[in-house]
């Protein structure tokens, strides 16, 4: 049995059609799926049948796509795809803001949501890939990818899955420019091409939590038009 035929999916959308043509497609490529025609259906089976993902529709009457993952998210976290016919990036920005892993825009292609559903179950399955131990970038930021935090002058901050993939990206290239479509294809996958809105959302989100003034920052640079690096770390002495 392959890795794909032991995933089960969640589908969650008040249009039967809708719910019939992803669940055929998912189906065909070897996933088992189950379904809800609404945001209450959706959490029950969430907390009851434990789905490995969620593909959840946003534009639902009683209770919308944004406040069943609002509510998924008390229980679980289990990750989870929106699916919506508005396409715009701030709807997209709100989206990924709740906690979704990744927003698609009405109409889709079979193929191309089955190859984001792979790339998102396969960043929520990667184990730890980095030393336990602690970098001490300076006297204000520590991070420790193994406990996958920072202490951010003398705070503790966690870091959500994406950040902590990100960061690490990037620390690990410590004063070598990485270019979006290297970080899209290390962090997203090499289904992401060409969106660098996921980038520079979560670039945003990383200097929220670390930097003193995240419109100046010290620790992610941007090259303008290229990409990011981050601050050179001297070797511990």
């Amino acid at each position: 049995m392959s890795t794909t035929a032991a995933k089960v999916i969640l589908v969650v959308d008040d249009e039967p059609r809708t719910v019939q043509f992803i669940v055929m497609n998912l189906e065909l490529d070897g996933f088992r799926v189950i379904s809800a025609f609404n945001g209450y259906e959706a959490i029950d089976k969430v907390t009851r049948e434990l789905p490995d993902m969620v593909i959840l529709d946003i534009m639902m009457p009683d209770m919308d796509g944004y406040e069943t993952l609002k509510r998924i998210r008390e229980v679980s976290a289990v990750p989870v795809i929106f699916l919506s016919v508005k396409g715009q990036e701030l709807d997209r920005i709100h989206g990924l803001d709740l906690g979704a892993d990744d927003y698609m825009t009405k109409p889709f292609s079979p193929g191309e949501l089955v190859s984001r559903i792979r790339a998102v179950l396969r960043r929520t399955e990667a184990g730890a890939m980095t030393p336990q131990s602690e970098i001490v970038v300076d006297d204000e930021l520590r991070i420790n990818f193994g406990q996958r935090k920072a202490i951010v002058r003398g705070r503790e901050v966690i870091l959500r899955p994406t950040e902590y993939r990100l960061l690490y990206q990037l620390v690990a290239s410590a004063g070598r420019l990485l270019t979006h479509e290297t970080l899209l294809s290390r962090v997203w996958g090499p289904e992401y091409h060409g969106e660098d809105q996921y980038v520079r959302l979560y670039i945003t989100y990383l200097r929220q939590k670390l930097e003193k003034d995240s419109r100046n920052p010290k620790y992610i640079l941007s090259e303008r038009g290229l990409g990011y690096r981050f601050k050179e770390i001297s070797p511990p002495e």
